[in-house]
């Protein structure tokens, strides 16, 4: 029945590896986004969104060059890269208050005052449930997919903070309706060699 909702699977990834000066794609992200469309080739995706800086937009065209099925591409300042919580001292843990702050606060007084206001829009534009069956694709940055990952799971919401993903790994969020939202995948790399995992990941052990 037109308007009934329906479960929503938003399959988000973050950009691939991205040259130094943010002009577009190193030839190993390049290497990942493809890699990354083979991998979700044969799923029916309604559209294939994706911020507006040029890591994102090069992995969203590479991504789509690789379905089986012609998917449309839609811009959006919503899957940018922006800061969607800006914490207060007191919500944080005390011993890494003053830490999580400071990195924060390494962006400017305009990203802070408005990324909050991205960060509501983009939940009301891909979260929760759907009036259509078919998955969408979400190309963006990392502390976007951390943001989603925080509110699927109803953490708090400085949580955002503590969450990373790497360059062209894939996470899975459900919705659906009268039930609580899920994470169904989390930060998967299986589709990239060895090679080319843990790109934009902070150091420490890997898997």
């Amino acid at each position: 029945m037109p308007g009934d909702q329906r479960t929503r699977y938003l399959y988000v990834v973050r950009h691939a590896e991205a040259l130094p000066d943010g002009s577009g794609l190193t030839d190993r992200g390049r290497e990942q986004a493809a890699l990354l469309g083979r991998r979700l080739q044969d799923i029916p995706f309604a559209t294939v969104h994706h911020g507006p800086l040029p890591r994102a937009v090069q992995t969203a065209q590479l991504v789509k060059q690789q379905l089986a099925v012609d998917v449309p591409l839609e811009v959006s300042e919503l899957a940018g890269d922006y800061v969607p919580y800006v914490p207060k001292k007191d919500e944080l843990p005390t011993d890494s208050a003053d830490h999580l702050l400071r990195f924060v606060q390494q962006s400017s007084p305009e990203e802070l005052e408005h990324g909050p206001e991205l960060a509501r829009l983009a939940l009301a534009r891909f979260t929760g449930p759907a009036d259509s069956e078919q998955p969408e694709l979400l190309v963006t940055h990392n502390f976007l997919i951390a943001w989603l990952v925080t509110q699927a799971l109803d953490a708090p919401p400085w949580r955002w903070l503590t969450l990373a993903h790497c360059n062209a790994a894939l996470t899975v969020l459900r919705y659906t309706p009268g039930r609580p939202s899920s994470v169904l995948v989390y930060n998967d790399m299986q589709h990239l060699p060895a090679a080319l995992r843990w790109t934009g990941f902070p150091p420490g052990p890997r898997v």
